[in-house]
């Protein structure tokens, strides 16, 4: 599932479809594949939670970073309008995936594949044979209560997307609490292991939520939602609480 936005700290709202001098730079799109087996699916908030998870991972890779090998694209993708794709993929289409540059996050149930970006129309060919719509999963349960003490990226409860389109949010939220945190928080996040939970808000927690100058994820509208609708919440113990 597509989603899309751009890099926080432009004038104007960094997740809306409005024309900026970032839409002028060559535009590249992170692709994450989520491991689907016929038999055998993830759980939904665990695959949402692994996706978030992965995009801090290849955020914060040594290849991703400096003089790594996938440093200028990176750089280059942030420069532009921050666009996520999650595909889906089993079997052998997860094997051709998990063969291409990359790393894979694994949760309790959840893997996923987060590559380097690439362009728009440059997709490789094993990825881009890969399905988007219609990327949905369950939870077997109810999750259980967010850890009070970790990270937790809050989902708007008036919305309902699909799985793939929030894990694309969920990774976008967390992206937005990276860029907050200083150098000193990010790396005791990372060696952590980057914990945080995806919870859905209550209705008045998500009022004040939105009202707390906490990171907030306001979609594009290209698929499912309208435009300028907030998805996700950040609240990250470093960024205060909402």
């Amino acid at each position: 599932m597509t989603s899309d936005s751009t890099v926080s700290g432009d004038n104007a709202d960094p997740f809306l479809n409005e024309p900026t001098s970032r839409d002028e730079a060559p535009q590249f799109v992170l692709p994450l594949v989520v491991r689907i087996e016929r038999d055998a699916p993830p759980a939904r908030t665990d695959a949402l939670e692994t996706a978030a998870r992965a995009v801090l991972t290849i955020l914060s890779d040594e290849r991703a970073v400096g003089d790594g090998e996938w440093a200028q694209v990176m750089r280059d993708w942030q420069d532009a309008r921050i666009r996520k794709v999650v595909r889906r993929a089993r079997g052998a289409e997860w094997r051709r995936a998990e063969a291409l540059p990359g790393i894979t996050v694994t949760g309790k149930s959840a893997e996923v594949r987060v590559f380097p970006p690439v362009p728009l129309d440059g997709w490789p060919k094993d990825l881009a044979r890969l399905q988007v719509s219609g990327t949905d999963l369950d939870d077997p349960e109810p999750p259980s209560d967010a850890d009070p003490t970790a990270p937790v990226l809050w989902l708007n409860p008036d919305l309902d997307m699909s799985a793939g389109k929030t894990m694309a949010q969920t990774g976008h939220g967390a992206q937005l609490a990276w860029w907050e945190l200083s150098d000193e928080e990010r790396t005791a996040w990372r060696e952590a292991g980057f914990p945080l939970s995806v919870r859905t808000a209550a209705p008045a927690r998500w009022a004040e939520l939105t009202a707390g100058g906490l990171p907030l994820v306001k979609d594009a509208g290209f698929t499912e939602i309208a435009p300028g609708s907030a998805t996700v919440v950040a609240e990250h113990p470093a960024l205060g609480r909402a």
